[in-house]
């Protein structure tokens, strides 16, 4: 099994399969930590929860929860198909319009689309997710967004120390695929059948995986999102 070593090693691990799963999964292999060695990937060396941020900063790749709530990457070649169906082929106004979006999430998508790029806690501050008497469900709103493609996973920030070394767990900047990678390459496959999308993302993983079920690798892709 090919071993994550560096930032790279998870572009070009992504860019093989098409995508890959941060965690463990019911597909044996597709997995950040299932090739990470055991030493990196809770040691005192820099590992793939450091790598992450890299990855979403090179633009090489698309990161956030899209997998059942879990993060993943997905590289450039799908995405368009990936978000086509994923999204049943609706930006997000149109979808909100259509009565398929809440508040909270128009709320948080106007956000991250006003800013372009915005880091978490301000993110829960603008849109009034407050611990005393404010809005309630940002976890739940985010990690929607993101299955829907709607926002994804542009970087993280870590705490400092005083030997200048990064600590902690690194918090999530927030951005649109649109605001990273354009409107015209992520919507590029809008005119495609969201079905037909699926499939092709579906064929992308099976050729990857030939050793995989076809309706193991249709549980993990998803269904299109009415």
């Amino acid at each position: 099994m090919e071993k994550i070593r560096c930032p790279q090693d998870i572009i070009r691990l992504t860019e093989k399969f098409g995508f890959l799963p941060f965690f463990k999964n019911s597909v044996r292999g597709l997995s950040v930590e299932e090739h990470t060695p055991p030493e990196l990937w809770f040691g005192s060396e820099d590992g793939p929860w450091e790598f992450k941020g890299p990855c979403a900063r090179s633009k090489s790749v698309v990161y956030g929860k899209f997998f059942g709530g879990k993060a993943a990457f997905i590289s450039l070649d799908i995405f368009p198909d990936f978000a086509n169906f994923r999204r049943d082929g609706y930006d997000f106004d149109s979808r909100y319009d259509m009565g398929m979006a809440s508040r909270k999430d128009l709320n948080v998508y106007d956000a991250v689309s006003r800013y372009g790029d915005i880091l978490s806690k301000k993110l829960k501050s603008v849109c009034g997710f407050t611990k005393s008497g404010g809005e309630k469900g940002f976890d739940g709103v985010i990690t929607r967004l993101q299955t829907e493609t709607y926002i994804c996973i542009s970087d993280f920030e870590y705490m400092i120390d005083k030997h200048g070394r990064q600590y902690g767990w690194g918090v999530a900047r927030y951005s649109t695929p649109e605001a990273l990678f354009g409107y015209d390459f992520v919507t590029s496959e809008y005119k495609t059948e969201p079905e037909i999308s699926r499939e092709r993302v579906i064929n992308r993983l099976s050729g990857a995986l030939p050793d995989v079920s076809e309706g193991a690798i249709s549980k993990i892709v998803g269904q299109v999102i009415r």
